[in-house]
């Protein structure tokens, strides 16, 4: 039987099980986060209800949602994004946060996908990576996007620069990447790809973008980059954790290049949340046994996420309850999609889910605390950047 590779340095310092219990702070949700009397009263709601994770977007469309050097000085964009008080929005939060019990893991949502109108994609157009016919786009949930080219040095630095400014100067307690940190499989064939690619295998890339061989070399080189970058997220805030929300596995491998698995065995990432968005129960709870998910949970802190809803999908308060339950029995915690659509945005009355969400997530407060039993211990807070 082959030796189980190493933990992770966070994973190593945990030792017992932890039931992750998160939300998502999406671009909807700045109403409330700029303003600081409606944040701080978000914040100690959640601490209440049990939450242990918070993940706010700080990085989407091309623009970083707090006041980035990096981003202003790259020319990227030519604002600074502050509260409705001059607020630095992320330093308070992670303040508020910490004060409550809870992780505070900022969200680099858009990965290396940026809209096409971005000043990011239209500055640096030799960064895109594009498809066999010489296509830049490709549509998702955010409408037409461009990629980033994950292969290219000047897009992991600029990457690796972002996230070390939020890990550094605003002490976030770890950083999250989602299905974003990736590449759909009909994209690398850009000629710096295609030149990539020969100089490794001495061939050309396939015609065939689902080609094995092709689908694991671009996967094993996203991979190499993650596991430099969490090298480089370790040595500058030991501690910090790296978070991981992707699609299901079959999916995130073949269809975007995302080898999850492999990051989990490799100790790359610290916690896993697995993307699961599905209308009924029947459709969600297989996806809880499979086996991926299960070896994961072996590891890591593992969580499935739940739609709570949308603003033109509202999910009934039973259904949420249900996949909680479901989750609880396989060994799993739980991440909600989104904050707003938690209790404003349901088919029941605010009071109602609040006090469904209480029950719900209430039973493993006590036993695990505000912040989890199993969480690497926070890093002391630095002082807000100027």
């Amino acid at each position: 039987m082959a030796c189980l590779p190493l933990l992770s340095p966070a994973a190593k310092a945990q030792d017992q099980p932890e039931e992750l219990r998160g939300v998502w702070l999406t671009a909807n949700d700045m109403p409330v986060l700029r303003d600081r009397g409606r944040m701080q009263a978000a914040v100690d709601q959640l601490a209440e209800l049990g939450f242990n994770r918070l993940y706010p977007v700080v990085w989407n469309g091309g623009f970083a949602y707090y006041p980035s050097r990096v981003s202003e000085a790259r020319q990227l964009q030519d604002f600074t994004f502050r509260g409705l008080q001059g607020q630095d929005i992320l330093a308070e939060l992670i303040s508020a946060g910490r004060n409550r019990g809870l992780k505070v893991i900022p969200w680099f949502e858009f990965g290396f996908m940026a809209p096409p109108e971005s000043p990011l994609a239209q500055r640096h157009r030799s960064w895109l990576t594009q498809t066999r016919d010489g296509g830049l786009t490709s549509t998702s949930a955010a409408g037409r996007v461009v990629w980033l080219n994950p292969f290219r040095p000047e897009v992991q630095q600029l990457i690796t620069d972002l996230v070390l400014e939020v890990v550094n100067d605003w002490g976030a307690d770890g950083i999250q990447f989602d299905d974003h940190m990736s590449l759909p499989r009909e994209f690398g064939y850009d000629p710096f790809t295609r030149a990539l690619y020969r100089k490794d295998t001495g061939k050309d890339p396939p015609a065939n973008p689902e080609d094995p061989a092709w689908v694991k070399w671009r996967a094993d080189r996203i991979t190499a980059f993650l596991d430099q970058l969490a090298r480089a997220v370790r040595a500058a805030r030991p501690g910090a954790l790296i978070s991981i929300s992707p699609n299901y596995y079959d999916f995130a491998y073949k269809l975007q290049l995302q080898d999850w698995r492999e990051w989990v065995r490799r100790g790359i990432a610290d916690e896993l949340l697995v993307q699961i968005y599905r209308p009924d129960l029947e459709s969600y709870w297989p996806h809880l046994i499979r086996p991926e998910v299960q070896e994961a949970r072996q590891r890591i802190p593992t969580a499935i996420a739940v739609m709570s809803g949308q603003r033109n999908r509202p999910t009934p308060l039973a259904l949420m309850a249900q996949k909680l339950a479901a989750n609880r029995a396989r060994g799993l915690g739980v991440a909600f999609f989104y904050f707003e659509s938690l209790w404003s945005l349901g088919p029941e009355p605010p009071a109602e889910r609040i006090a469904g969400l209480a029950q719900m997530l209430g039973p493993r407060r006590q036993a695990l605390g505000g912040a989890g039993a199993r969480g690497a211990s926070a890093p002391p807070l630095p002082p807000p950047p100027p």
